[in-house]
């Protein structure tokens, strides 16, 4: 499998701004091959980029703009082959299981026991799966970047990670370990960054995405985490920053047929 993938994306910044982009592929050495390039501009220039990866191959590119400034960053990436499906680490299955800013799984545990009381493991994975997609209506804007699942389950719409958000403290409240995986998706209309669920089930992640817009198989780790917290795109720490631009493309040589109800993990 071979899947190209790029963004592009412009900003503007006051000074003193430090910039936290996620859009690089996790954990390159994890594939047969990567060929990729980040260009950050600062008014044109070159910019004092500094890399940082997390235990999970989550890569952060950070850029502090000591003026205010305008910001291009541009990569792209061609990844050659499929990675080992994620491993079975201790520390993750607690992390994972507790309530976190947007997945407020204690919250929301009478609705996650009203719901399949009967269900367990895999059963209960894709019952909660199937019962997010039917639920919500996925609706572009409908949303605010400070809404939980909380707000997405009393609203019944969002978009991808409020689907993301609401799946993963429904499992949580179950005792189910959970997480979101941002991602490159090939197949998604319209193409933008994606956010999706990854499960822990007998042994393994497994890859959700209640949404249904675009083949699992093919999809493309960019960052793993609790939640949206974790894995935007783009943040700040101080400063303040206004996005201009936003252009992501994903695209693999052969595009799968998305089943529903197999089993497979983010690779």
């Amino acid at each position: 499998m071979q899947r190209t993938v790029s963004a592009d994306l412009g900003a503007t910044t006051i000074a003193g701004t430090e910039v936290v982009l996620s859009v690089a592929v996790a954990a390159p050495g994890a594939y047969a091959s990567v060929d990729e390039e980040l260009t950050v501009l600062v008014d044109g220039e070159p910019g004092d980029v500094r890399t940082r990866q997390d235990r999970d191959g989550s890569r952060l590119h950070l850029l502090t703009t000591p003026r205010a400034s305008t910001v291009d960053v541009h990569y792209r990436a061609t990844v050659t082959g499929q990675a080992a499906p994620a491993p079975r680490d201790d520390v993750d299955l607690v992390r994972y299981v507790r309530p976190s800013r947007y997945c407020e799984s204690d919250r929301i545990l009478p609705t996650a026991y009203t719901l399949m009381p009967e269900l367990r493991g895999t059963d209960l994975v894709q019952g909660m799966r199937d019962w997010v997609e039917a639920e919500l209506s996925y609706v572009s804007g409908s949303s605010r970047f400070t809404d939980g699942a909380v707000d997405t389950l009393l609203a019944r719409r969002g978009v991808c990670r409020d689907y993301a958000h609401l799946l993963i403290a429904l499992l949580r409240a179950r005792d189910v370990p959970a997480r979101l995986a941002s991602v490159y998706a090939p197949g998604l209309s319209p193409m933008d960054f994606h956010a999706v669920v990854e499960a822990w089930v007998d042994g393994a992640w497994h890859l959700l995405d209640a949404t249904g817009l675009a083949p699992r198989a093919s999809m493309l780790r960019i960052a793993t985490g609790r939640d949206a917290t974790d894995t935007a795109f783009l943040s700040t720490v101080g400063g303040s920053l206004q996005l201009t631009r936003l252009v992501v493309t994903a695209t693999v040589d052969a595009l799968p047929v998305e089943q529903v109800r197999e089993r497979l993990c983010l690779r």
